[in-house]
């Protein structure tokens, strides 16, 4: 048998974690790594955070599981913490950002449906989107190695350049539910929507009886610098996945809605057996308590501005290698000029920096966004000594 009992669909590198602490990952050999990918910026509180493991063994001590079948009192709490700080009036939980996006789009047509228009099933995305890894979120997307060997994929989608508002309103018919997009594209290259393009789709949306869905499960939870991304343009969609860092390592995900847009979810209508375990509820209260305030999201901000600040410094330096920076907060990519896959695995294996390769020759830089001054300065002379040294290989 040559087939490995992982089944070999990730192309695993040589790092091996066995422990985290803090902003650190920890190897089975006892190497050390600066964590600045955070788990694809999962672990926002950093690995071993003692109020989260307390909430862990203490919830995990009382009770794990039970059906959807039963009332929930964790969750009805975790859920009346997220209506009364979002836009939304309801929450459905889910185990991953990929189940949050299948539940959206459910969400939408089942809106059209209960409207007396099951036609308006059509939902616009975009160029270089990532919105998981299911048979319905790689329909949503064209990018090539999500779909090859995939298909028949789930029909009902148009694929139109990102930031390119004329082109998805040419694509609106009769048949269109509404538009779903990343309020920033994380692996796409973390490219920001411009402010006319979202909050000109927010327009078409009101103008047509479409439903806005924006993806922020990547660039959600504080991620940026305010609880949502979406904040930031004064723009509020109508349904919201979100994932990552509501969970600070723990799988937990959320479909967000306004009354209006989930008006077709009835009973009997969507579900999931983990999808809101007590286990699961109790670490979303713990993540969210401590995210949700402005003293975190203001330092969140400020450590962003000054990782930012460092970075540009750095690249007149190296000015053969790196390009520019873009993002917010602390979601930020280091545009090379180069492939950025081959640096990520240069400064990983030769100077103990974890960082994330996106699209467009982008190295996604994603702390825990419990940061300090001190991991920053580790960072950017991490990332000094590796385009110091880097040779890129050969075309």
């Amino acid at each position: 048998m040559s087939i490995t009992p992982l089944m070999p669909v990730y192309p695993r590198c040589g790092v091996r974690p066995v422990r985290g602490e803090g902003c650190y990952l920890i190897g089975e050999r006892g190497e050390r790594y600066l964590d600045f990918a955070s788990g694809i910026a999962v672990n926002a509180l950093g690995h071993g955070d003692p109020r989260l493991v307390k909430t862990i063994a203490d919830q995990a001590a009382t009770l794990m599981h039970v059906s959807n079948l039963y009332g929930s009192p964790l969750g009805e709490e975790l859920a009346q913490m997220i209506v009364d700080s979002t836009f939304a009036d309801t929450v459905f939980f889910t185990n991953s950002g990929a189940e949050a996006v299948e539940c959206a789009i459910k969400t939408a047509r089942r809106y059209h449906y209960a409207n007396g228009q099951p036609n308006r099933h059509k939902i616009i995305s975009f160029d270089n989107a990532f919105h998981g890894r299911t048979l319905g979120t790689i329909s949503a997307t064209n990018q090539p190695k999500m779909r090859d060997g995939f298909e028949p994929l789930l029909p009902g989608f148009d694929v139109v350049p990102f930031n390119d508002l004329e082109a998805a309103k040419a694509l609106i018919d009769a048949d269109t539910a509404g538009f779903m997009l990343e309020t920033i594209q994380g692996e796409g290259g973390v490219t920001p929507a411009t402010q006319e393009f979202l909050a000109g789709l927010r327009a078409l949306c009101d103008e047509h009886g479409l439903l806005l869905i924006l993806d922020e499960v990547q660039c959600g939870v504080g991620r940026t610098g305010t609880l949502f991304a979406h904040e930031q343009y004064g723009v509020n969609p109508d349904i919201m996945t979100v994932a990552k860092g509501i969970g600070s390592g723990f799988p937990l995900g959320a479909c967000l809605a306004t009354e209006e847009a989930a008006k077709g979810m009835v009973a009997g209508t969507h579900g999931s057996t983990y999808g809101g375990n007590p286990l699961a509820m109790a670490v979303g209260k713990t993540v969210w308590g401590i995210i949700n305030e402005p003293e975190f999201l203001a330092r969140v901000r400020d450590m962003g501005d000054r990782l930012r600040a460092a970075l540009e410094q750095m690249i007149p330096n190296h000015d053969e290698l790196f390009d520019s920076v873009r993002g917010k907060g602390l979601m930020l990519g280091l545009k090379l000029k180069s492939d950025s896959r081959e640096f990520v695995a240069h400064a990983r294996d030769n100077h103990g920096l974890l960082t994330v390769s996106a699209g467009d020759n982008v190295v996604r830089i994603l702390p825990p966004l419990v940061i300090d001054e001190s991991h920053i300065a580790e960072c950017i002379e991490k990332l000094s000594a590796a385009a110091r040294d880097y040779v890129p290989q050969a075309a």
